[in-house]
C-alpha cells in the first residue's frame, strides 16, 4: 500500500467507527477483508485511525465534517501536511479535495480544542485547574512505549545493552528507576530475547512509579486485589525476594496469562478467587474512568459517560471498604487508579478517611500525562 492508500483505508475504518463500531473491531474487520495489507500497512492504518480518534472533535472541526474523510483532512491540517500528496486520487489514494472541502473547516476552540466530551470537561477543569489544557493536549498524542526492567534478571544498563543488540534503543526515565523509554524499534520488543526471557516487560512508566511508591519489603504477604493482567503484581514481585504474592480479579479470566508471565519473570504468584486471611499490603488498582490512559485507549474517552462514572465511584468505595478488613494491624492499603479526576482520586480517599477515622494517609501522589507516562493516582493508607 502507498502512504496515501493507507489514509484511504483509515477513512473507511473511521466511517465505521462514526457509525458506532468500536475502534478495535472496525480495524480487525478491515484487516480481515484486506488480505493484501502487510504488517507495516496494518500498523500505519491503525496509527492513523487512533490519531483521529484521540482528536475526534477537533479533527471534525478542522476538516469541516464528521465523516472519516473530513476527519483525516482535519488531522492532516493539524499536522501541517501537504494535502495534495494524500488527496491525489492516484491508485487507491483518496479522491482530490473539492473546492468546498478546501474552503471548509475552522480552528477548534473550547471543548472541541480540548477533545473532551462536554459532560466531563468541567470535571477536568475542576481537577486539573491550570494544567487542564496541557493534560488534554497530551491525551491527543500517541503514548510512548515503556519497558520495566526485571531487576531479578538484569540491571538497567544490562537490559539496555541486550535490547540494543536486538535493534531496540532505550533511555531511562526519571519517574521510575526500573523504567526504559523505547526510542527506536518498539515493534520489535515482543519478539526480542530480552522480553521472551523475562528481562523486560511492557509497562507504562507511571504504572511503575505507582509500584515504587508502595511500602514493600521481604517477608510480606501481599495481595493485588484488582490484578487484571497482573502487570503491577509482577512489578511488585520483582522488587523483593521472599514475599508471598496473591492476585485476585473479579473477572478471573483476565489473569489467564499471569502464570506464564510470572514464570517468564522468575517470580511466584498465586491467583485467588477470594480473600483469605490478612495481608501486610493490599493494592487496590480499582476500576476507573481510565481518563489518565485515554491516549492508549482513546475509545474510552468517547464511550465512557456520566452514568458509568457514577457506577465506578460506588464500586471504588465498596472495594476500599471490603479490603480494609483484610489488612494486618501494621499493614497498608494502597488505592490506585489510572484517572486524573479528583472524584476518583483525592475525593475518594478523603471520603474513606472521613468514614474510617482509624486510618490515615501516609502518601498520596498524582502522576499526569505531562510527566511522561499515563495519568495515575496512588494513595497509601494506614491505620492510626
Amino acid at each position: 500500500m502507498t502512504p496515501a492508500a493507507r489514509y484511504q483505508a483509515a477513512i473507511e475504518v473511521l466511517d465505521r467507527i462514526r457509525d458506532g463500531v468500536p475502534s478495535e473491531k472496525a480495524l480487525v474487520n478491515w484487516a480481515r477483508s484486506s488480505r493484501f495489507a502487510g504488517s507495516k500497512d496494518r500498523a500505519a492504518v491503525r496509527d492513523h485511525v487512533f490519531d483521529v480518534v484521540r482528536q475526534w472533535r477537533s479533527t471534525a472541526i478542522r476538516g469541516g465534517g464528521d465523516s472519516g474523510r473530513a476527519r483525516v483532512l482535519g488531522l492532516l491540517r493539524a499536522q501541517g501536511a501537504e494535502l495534495s500528496e494524500v488527496f491525489s486520487g492516484q491508485g487507491h489514494a483518496p479522491k482530490p479535495l473539492t473546492e468546498d472541502e478546501l474552503a471548509s473547516g475552522a480552528l477548534p476552540d473550547g471543548n472541541d480544542a480540548l477533545d473532551l466530551p462536554d459532560w466531563i470537561a468541567d470535571r477536568f477543569r475542576d481537577s486539573l485547574q491550570d494544567q487542564t489544557a496541557e493534560v488534554a493536549a497530551a491525551l491527543q498524542s500517541r503514548a510512548d512505549v515503556f519497558l520495566r526492567v526485571n531487576l531479578r534478571k538484569a540491571s538497567l544498563v544490562e537490559a539496555q545493552e541486550k535490547l540494543a543488540g536486538e535493534g531496540i534503543l532505550t533511555e531511562p526515565h526519571d519517574l521510575s528507576s526500573t523504567a526504559l523509554r523505547v526510542t527506536e524499534g518498539p515493534r520489535k520488543v515482543a519478539r526480542s530475547e530480552a522480553f521472551l526471557t523475562g528481562m523486560v516487560e511492557l509497562q507504562d512508566v507511571a504504572s511503575q512509579a505507582v509500584v515504587d511508591a508502595l511500602p514493600l519489603s521481604d517477608g510480606m504477604r501481599v495481595l493485588d486485589y484488582c490484578a487484571g493482567g497482573g502487570g503491577k503484581t509482577l512489578a511488585m514481585a520483582g522488587r523483593v525476594k521472599t514475599a508471598q504474592f496473591d492476585a485476585h480479579d473479579a473477572n478471573y479470566q483476565r489473569m489467564s496469562d499471569l502464570p506464564e508471565r510470572a514464570n517468564r519473570a522468575g517470580v511466584s504468584v498465586d491467583r485467588v478467587t477470594e480473600i483469605k486471611g490478612d495481608y501486610d499490603l493490599i493494592l487496590c488498582d480499582v476500576p476507573c474512568s481510565g481518563s489518565g490512559s485515554w491516549r492508549r485507549a482513546p475509545d474510552g474517552k468517547w464511550r465512557f459517560d456520566e452514568q458509568d462514572l457514577n457506577k465506578i465511584l460506588t464500586i471504588q468505595s465498596e472495594i476500599l471498604e471490603n479490603c480494609k478488613h483484610h489488612v494486618t494491624r501494621n499493614g497498608a492499603l494502597a488505592y490506585a487508579t489510572c484517572s486524573v479526576l479528583a472524584e476518583e482520586n483525592s475525593q475518594q480517599v478523603a471520603r474513606f478517611l472521613k468514614n474510617n477515622p482509624e486510618w490515615n494517609c501516609a502518601l498520596s501522589r498524582q502522576f499526569l500525562p505531562v510527566d511522561g507516562g499515563d495519568g495515575f493516582f496512588v494513595s497509601v493508607l494506614k491505620r492510626v
